[in-house]
């Protein structure tokens, strides 16, 4: 009976489904010195366990002392900095200049002045990787010859 009840304790403990008074139990059992023969192999794991119940840490562990962290002085640099941001920005758009044109004439040249610029600062960036066309028919006459050899392959039957 102690026997079958071991068993039963044991594929609960597996499962983690065992209370503490329960491997208490288990732990007991295989403390002894007579185990049954097919059970022999859990004797090693709970021995492992009744010692490593008594094992106690006695290093001592150094405290540093940590440095002292005042956020009084935090709060008072966050409001310093923000009532600098409200004063420039304020100063920064007090007259109600947007950039807008009144003539639509003389709007509609500065956009093409604006689009020029930037259409020739976009070619100047695609002129220096036109080297890329050449680096794929590069690659597309490696996948040519990548084909052949394929072809070639089930030709000759070297696979």
């Amino acid at each position: 009976m102690v026997l079958n009840n071991i068993e039963k304790l044991l594929e609960k403990y597996e499962n983690g489904e065992t209370t503490l008074k329960e491997e208490q139990q288990l732990k007991n059992y295989f403390s002894q010195e007579t185990v049954a023969p097919h059970l022999e192999m859990y004797k090693p794991m709970f021995a492992y366990f009744l010692v490593n119940e008594k094992e106690q840490f006695t290093k001592d562990v150094p405290l540093k002392k940590s440095f002292k962290f005042n956020y009084k002085w935090i709060s008072v640099a966050a409001v310093v900095v923000l009532l600098f941001g409200f004063y420039f920005n304020s100063s920064l758009f007090q007259d109600d200049d947007l950039g807008t044109y009144d003539d639509p004439m003389l709007a509609y040249n500065e956009v093409v002045k604006s689009l020029e610029l930037i259409s020739s600062n976009f070619n100047k960036g695609a002129n220096k990787i036109n080297y890329l066309e050449e680096v794929q028919k590069g690659v597309s006459n490696v996948e040519y010859l990548n084909e052949m050899n394929k072809k070639a392959s089930l030709i000759f039957k070297t696979e």
